[in-house]
């Protein structure tokens, strides 16, 4: 869901992954796990839908709100308007299934390319090269999204999940 961002894409790119891996359990010679296995396979399903997708619409460029949300965020000497708040113990967060559907939530709030490029580097972990020759964008550029998107996400988790309000680190 986080990838393709519909329900029925996702549900058929599902269906996908296990239909290729019954046509293929021949294949499976059991060098690595059986999860890992179809996680392979469901990645590149979810790539195949992206192609799809992207040779049906071609995607946008990062559009102004994006770049207007990451302005705000800082002075315009380039410090933040607000320090970053403290955020406890990430790694006990990270085991909370609660702070999954938050990230989820953070991610839908982030604009379709800049979350699909995030998680393929992030959670696909496709390389540099990877992503850049299936989303037809330079190292830079790749960079620059990273960026904006860890800035998003950073403040999204920040409201949604540490509870910390806009005016809260001033007090």
């Amino acid at each position: 869901m986080l990838q393709l961002r519909n329900p029925d894409q996702a549900e058929d790119v599902v269906q996908e992954t296990l239909l290729a891996a019954i046509e293929g359990r021949a294949r499976f010679a059991g060098g690595s796990s059986l999860k890992t296995w179809l996680t392979g396979i469901l990645k590149h399903k979810i790539l195949d839908a992206i192609r799809r997708k992207s040779r049906e619409q071609s995607l946008s460029t990062a559009g102004d709100d994006e770049t207007g949300t990451v302005d705000a965020m800082f002075k315009q000497d380039g410090h933040w308007q607000e320090a970053p708040a403290t955020w406890g113990d990430p790694e006990q967060a990270l085991e909370n299934r609660k702070f999954w559907e938050v990230f989820e939530l953070c991610s839908r709030l982030m604009p379709e390319r800049t979350a699909r490029i995030f998680m393929l580097r992030e959670v696909m972990e496709m390389t540099t090269e990877e992503i850049c020759q299936e989303c037809a964008i330079t190292p830079t550029n790749l960079w620059v999204i990273l960026h904006r998107a860890r800035l998003i996400l950073r403040e999204c988790l920040e409201i949604k999940w540490f509870g910390h309000k806009k005016n809260e680190h001033r007090r």
